[in-house]
């Protein structure tokens, strides 16, 4: 069913005393920053950016190599930026779901699966090596048709997948409903093994401890202001320091970016997503979520929506808010108006949790691309390597991510390199003014879509045929 798009007062009440800070960063474990850059220092390879991506391409660089000097630079603090405000989902697929995959890498989705899924693996495992407390947990997520067409496409899905290595189990209603129940749910299709719950802040500040232990130099509050290349070395400028780098790694996200060709491929989208108080046992039963799964609705303006390990349910997606000119700013991390229609769609979800309060509400910024899946480049005679347009599906695919910068700095030929998704870039988005007028036209084509079953206007199947998208 269409969500409606004002709230009632009555739901206004529940996001009055919401603090506007992400919930995974609300921790009395939160680490103390490390000092500021204030000398002129070398390295082997310098990591701009402490997100997931910067964490594991410095660990991964320590332990492949010991004795290379690695440096992290990071602007703010570590998990500040989108590793510390996501929903905490950290999927196997690295193509942003098998259909985008299958539109975009037909031939190599079988591999790109079996990737996924390795890579997956090899991030649960480092945390149980490295006991990394961060209530990772492999519960899998629920996709859920609302609607009758949805019913109809998702249940042929694990069929469809299956010869490339998907796992996918469809439920019925009833089925459903036993698992989470909502009166909006008509099926829900199960990705057991390929989505594992996460808390991120606390696995990126797991990653950062681990950095630190095995001598990778981190500096917090340093902003890089410039990247100046000479014969052999980079040298990257930042207020009260510099580091005369062999190798440069970008990992900044969907922030302003340093190599400047990058701004063609990325829109910044802002994600908005709120967080409840714990619900006592009686709320809980009233839905019968005791699992903790994942769960998105499959809408083109979708929801997502998990269990935190104290019984809050985080509630997030839906609007996906381009600011003009690029926009980001902590600004912009802040919209009640957003807010407001998030909550309302929550009790129309779970009309059972009526009278429920929200405790956090948060946004951020997503590097969104036109094909939804990182992207990856080089620049100054390949040392420096870049990669972004995550989409929002970042919390895995950013290990998987950071080994292909390494490939490519180090002049590896993979099977990783060699993927057609690594060699390729994703279509360009247009210069503004246009730039806003298509986001908004895709988005209002978007809404219209899921108010008539589905059905794609004109300039949704020009997108499809060009292999173009817009996604939160």
């Amino acid at each position: 069913m269409p969500f409606p798009k004002h709230p009632h007062p009555n739901t206004l009440k529940s996001i009055a005393d919401a603090a506007p800070i992400p919930f995974w960063l609300d921790d009395a474990q939160r680490p103390q920053p490390m000092p500021a850059l204030t000398s002129s220092i070398n390295s082997d390879l310098v990591v701009i950016g402490a997100g997931f991506t910067g964490l594991w391409t410095a660990l991964l660089a320590k332990e492949e190599d010991p004795s290379r000097d690695v440096v992290i630079l990071e602007a703010e603090e570590v998990a500040t930026g989108a590793s510390g405000r996501n929903g905490g989902f950290a999927a196997a697929s690295l193509t942003h779901g098998f259909e985008n995959g299958r539109t975009h890498w037909p031939k190599e989705l079988a591999v790109l699966t079996a990737m996924g899924q390795a890579n997956l693996e090899a991030i649960d495992a480092t945390v149980k090596r490295l006991g990394i407390e961060c209530d990772f947990l492999r519960s899998g997520e629920l996709l859920v048709a609302t609607e009758p067409y949805q019913v109809e496409e998702l249940s042929k899905l694990p069929e469809q997948a299956a010869p490339f290595g998907e796992k996918l189990v469809w439920f019925d209603g009833e089925q459903t409903r036993a698992m989470v129940n909502s009166p909006l749910y008509l099926g829900g299709l199960l990705n057991q093994q390929g989505v594992a719950m996460v808390n991120p802040a606390q696995l990126a500040w797991g990653l950062r401890k681990e950095c630190i232990k095995l001598g990778v130099r981190l500096f917090e509050r340093t902003p890089v202001k410039a990247l100046i290349e000479n014969d052999k070395f980079t040298l990257v400028n930042t207020p009260y320091g510099g580091v005369t780098s062999k190798k440069v790694a970008i990992a900044t996200n969907a922030f302003p970016p340093l190599v400047k060709q990058l701004s063609r491929y990325i829109v910044p989208v802002y994600d908005y997503v709120l967080v409840t108080e714990p619900l006592s046992n009686e709320k809980r039963s009233s839905i019968g979520w005791w699992d903790r799964h994942g769960l998105s609705d499959t809408n083109n303006q979708f929801h997502y929506y998990r269990m935190t390990v104290d019984g809050r349910i985080l509630w997030g997606g839906y609007d996906a808010v381009y600011y003009r000119n690029n926009g980001v700013g902590k600004h912009l991390e802040v919209n009640s108006e957003v807010f407001g229609r998030l909550a309302e769609h929550f009790f129309v979800n779970f009309p059972q949790l009526e009278g429920l309060n929200f405790t956090h509400a948060w946004g951020g910024a997503i590097d969104t691309c036109s094909r939804f899946s990182p992207f990856w480049g080089t620049t100054h005679h390949g040392r420096t390597v870049y990669v972004s347009g995550f989409t929002g599906l970042g919390v895995g695919s950013s290990r998987f991510a950071a080994q292909v910068m390494l490939d490519l700095l180090d002049g590896k030929s993979t099977e990783r390199t060699k993927l057609r998704m690594v060699q390729e870039k994703p279509v360009p988005f247009p210069p503004e003014p246009f730039r806003s007028a298509v986001v908004n036209f895709t988005r209002h084509a978007l809404d219209l879509a899921d108010q008539n079953e589905g059905r794609r206007n004109w300039w949704l199947k020009l997108l499809d045929y060009l292999g173009l998208g817009f996604d939160s």
